[in-house]
């Protein structure tokens, strides 16, 4: 959309044009049967249609390009390329020309042209060419301002601009959900799994490029969109990754924390910042596009002032027969505890050995392994439960139910 200001006559003409790759020539195709009146008449016509293919003239598609007709869309994270000539559509010589180009947002003003400095001269029927270029970070009203400066021979100076408004659309809807996984019985800490849900809200298809998550410094990072198979991995979506018109898909990591972070339990708490999406795109004929989310976060799970967690626990147990756990026991707190373990049975569950013994001193972010013994009463899926801590400096109990299910 252009805007200008009063007119006013000058020498030299402004012209911008937005430069974007040409689209596929599409036709309407119109066909009839032998019997009808025109006979083969439509069949020949198209035949002889140089926009149509050869053997498939039924088709709309053809072998034409078009340029393109109008401004058109742009959409965050493309690049904007424009094309600016100033010509000189006097008969006298013109002096000291500056064009400059500056490209208004929401937020900003940023200077696109190639170069600052006054071309000398400009004869008639002469032009100066700049092409620029931008990549749209922010969506909402652009307004791209084009002026021109320059002196007559009479040694008067001269001023115009002209203004170029238009709308920066959203190509797509990206929505994040967090999981937190329980450890797998192993000593690093607990996993995170996020799901990245993508919408291709344009009107034209999207080749899919490349779907990555740049994590924070704490975490290392896992894609879990491929199946592996003996060559090698296959995409979940296929070998032609393309996203029609609101289509959604859905991609899945796996954050774990990095071996010197997994041990500091006060850390991992605190830790809301993941990392950031990376999606880039391809749209008709090759154009890209690449978006970046903000850094994602998360509420990190809270597990009090002592996590209880189990490193090893046996699938399946023999009733009344004891078995051996292992727990481990985190101080999450930013104190020294004292701690004091009771183990209390329940009507499924019965515990050996015994209970209210001390457990010792545990410093800030430190573990402490706990093998136990108990027994199963009761077949089927029973809960691992009845366990209590108490911190004798602080007068402090906390109970853990439903630590881990067994079946008998």
């Amino acid at each position: 959309m252009e805007v200008n200001q009063a007119k006013q006559e000058h020498l030299l003409a402004l012209k911008v044009m937005r430069l974007t790759k040409p689209t596929l020539f599409t036709n309407m195709p119109v066909t009839c049967e032998d019997r009808d009146l025109p006979g083969d008449l439509f069949g020949r016509l198209m035949k002889e249609d140089p926009s149509t293919i050869r053997g498939a003239e039924a088709l709309m598609l053809g072998e034409l390009l078009t340029l393109p007709q109008n401004f058109g869309n742009i959409f965050l994270g493309e690049t904007f390329s424009s094309y600016i000539s100033v010509h000189n559509d006097s008969s006298q010589v013109v002096k000291d020309i500056l064009v400059k180009a500056d490209l208004q947002t929401s937020s900003q003003r940023l200077n696109l042209s190639a170069s600052n400095n006054a071309v000398t001269e400009l004869k008639p029927e002469s032009c100066i060419d700049d092409v620029i270029h931008h990549e749209v970070k922010e969506i909402g009203t652009h307004i791209l301002v084009c002026a021109v400066s320059y002196t007559t021979q009479a040694g008067e100076k001269l001023y115009f601009r002209k203004f170029f408004k238009f709308q920066v659309l959203k190509p797509l809807d990206v929505k994040t959900k967090f999981y937190n996984a329980e450890s797998d019985l192993s000593s690093v800490t607990d996993e995170v799994f996020l799901e990245a849900q993508i919408q291709n809200i344009t009107t034209s298809s999207m080749f899919m490029e490349k779907v990555s998550l740049e994590s924070s410094m704490m975490y290392n990072v896992a894609e879990l969109n491929t199946v592996e198979t003996e060559d090698e991995g296959t995409s979940t979506f296929g070998k032609m990754s393309y996203l029609q018109p609101m289509d959604t898909r859905q991609y899945l990591y796996c954050l774990k924390p990095k071996p010197e972070f997994a041990e500091k339990a006060g850390v991992i708490k605190g830790v809301t910042v993941i990392g950031k999406l990376d999606i880039v795109w391809k749209t008709n004929l090759g154009e890209r596009g690449r978006l970046q989310t903000s850094q994602l976060q998360r509420m990190a799970p809270g597990y009090g002032d002592v996590r209880l967690s189990l490193e090893m626990i046996p699938d399946t147990v023999n009733l009344e027969e004891p078995f051996d756990i292992t727990c481990k026991i985190t101080n999450c707190s930013e104190r020294t505890m004292d701690l004091v373990l009771e183990m209390c049975n329940t009507c499924s569950i019965h515990w050996c050995g015994v209970s209210g013994r001390q457990l010792g001193k545990v410093s800030p972010s430190a573990s402490l392994a706990l093998p136990l013994k108990l027994l199963s009463s009761v077949q089927g899926l029973q809960s691992i439960s009845g366990l209590r801590l108490t911190d004798t400096f602080l007068k402090r109990t906390y109970e853990y139910d439903d630590i881990a299910q067994l079946c008998r």
